[in-house]
């Protein structure tokens, strides 16, 4: 009868062969390159086992990897698009501000060109209605402005101050129905006055007959009469000649040099005129040989028949200067002719 189980060698039995037989395998492997066509052939035999070993660890670390990278992917992609958005939001801003600074620049340029005392200020509101063109600015009477100033900017005339408040002042511009300014024709030197026609882009000329030498093209400066507008800056171009025959006048309009509608800031102008008080006395400026000459005082003329009292400084007692005070401007001026030249002075005069 055939036993079941047959009882064979024992476990350490069979453990202590297979150490023997490593060792000895070890020893001809070190020793010779016997076993080395014999290794490559199990290599090749076991690589599918080993690779559908290491299968399901491959594809769970790619699935892993995948996921995670994914996931930064994501995160990575969100702050890029918040960072763009805010690199968005300032390039609009930094758009804003570079056009300021060209503003600016060309303000700055045109303050250097025109030689003349200027102040920047900003434009808060606007009033366009057909009434009244009135911008505010944010300049007042605290930074010196005061009432008829002229008002530019870097293409021409915009308008005046009509009211001056501590912290801001109002300013109408050419355009406006109620404005007037007088200019010239800067090609011939024509004369004559422009009026705001209610429109931004429009002023016109109403009082120039059917032959005035004006046509399209022309430029418009400021001619200086009146006093406000100093001469010589541009104000508008000529853009529109009608002859009309059964009128006196003819109807000629202009476009203004300044962009009105698009204006951020303006220049306020200083002129160069200072006025002189009455009350300071009237000086004669030193003599050749450095003496000063007694100022002319305006005195009060005295009570006479014909002569009725004034007020010291005012502008009658001007016109009625009593003799004693013309004695002394007098005086004072033979004084210079009788005061004798020196001998370099002499000698010049006798080589003559």
């Amino acid at each position: 009868m055939k036993l079941l189980f047959a009882k064979g060698p024992s476990i350490n039995t069979r453990f202590l062969v297979a150490v023997l037989l490593s060792i000895a395998l070890l020893v001809i492997d070190q020793s010779s390159a016997r076993l080395a066509n014999m290794r490559a052939m199990l290599s090749i035999l076991l690589y599918p086992i080993l690779y559908a070993v290491n299968l399901p660890s491959e594809f769970f670390n790619e699935i892993n990897g995948s996921v995670s990278a994914y996931v930064d992917l994501k995160a990575e992609v969100g702050k890029l698009k918040e960072q763009q958005f805010v690199s968005d939001t300032r390039l609009l801003k930094f758009e804003a501000l570079e056009k300021e600074n060209i503003r600016l620049r060309s303000l700055l340029e045109s303050s250097y060109n025109i030689g003349e005392e200027l102040m920047v200020a900003e434009i808060l509101s606007v009033n366009l209605s057909p009434i009244d063109h009135v911008v505010l600015v944010n300049k007042g009477s605290r930074f010196g402005l005061h009432i008829k100033q002229p008002v530019l900017d870097t293409q021409g005339v915009i308008g005046q101050v009509i009211r001056t408040l501590p912290l801001n002042s109002e300013i109408m511009l050419i355009t406006d129905p109620n404005h007037a300014i007088p200019v010239q024709v800067n090609r011939n030197g024509l004369r004559t006055i422009a009026v705001g026609s209610g429109h931004l882009n429009r002023l016109v000329l109403p009082f120039l007959p059917n032959n005035a030498d004006i046509k399209k093209g022309d430029l418009l400066i400021t001619s200086g009469l009146g006093g406000t507008f100093p001469q010589g800056y541009p104000v508008a171009v000529v853009d529109d000649f009608q002859v009309q025959p059964n009128k006196q006048f003819a109807y000629i309009s202009a476009t203004p040099k300044a962009a009105l509608d698009k204006i951020r800031e303006v220049l306020i102008v200083w002129n160069d005129a200072k006025s002189i008080s009455l009350s300071l006395p009237l000086s004669i400026p030193p003599t050749l040989d450095g003496e000063v000459l007694a100022p002319v005082t305006p005195v009060a003329p005295v009570n006479d028949q014909n002569l009725k009292p004034v007020e010291q400084n005012s502008p009658q007692a001007f016109d009625q200067l009593p003799k004693a005070a013309m004695q002394q401007g007098v005086g004072n001026i033979n004084k210079v002719l009788t005061t004798p030249t020196t001998g370099s002075e002499q000698m010049g005069d006798e080589g003559e």
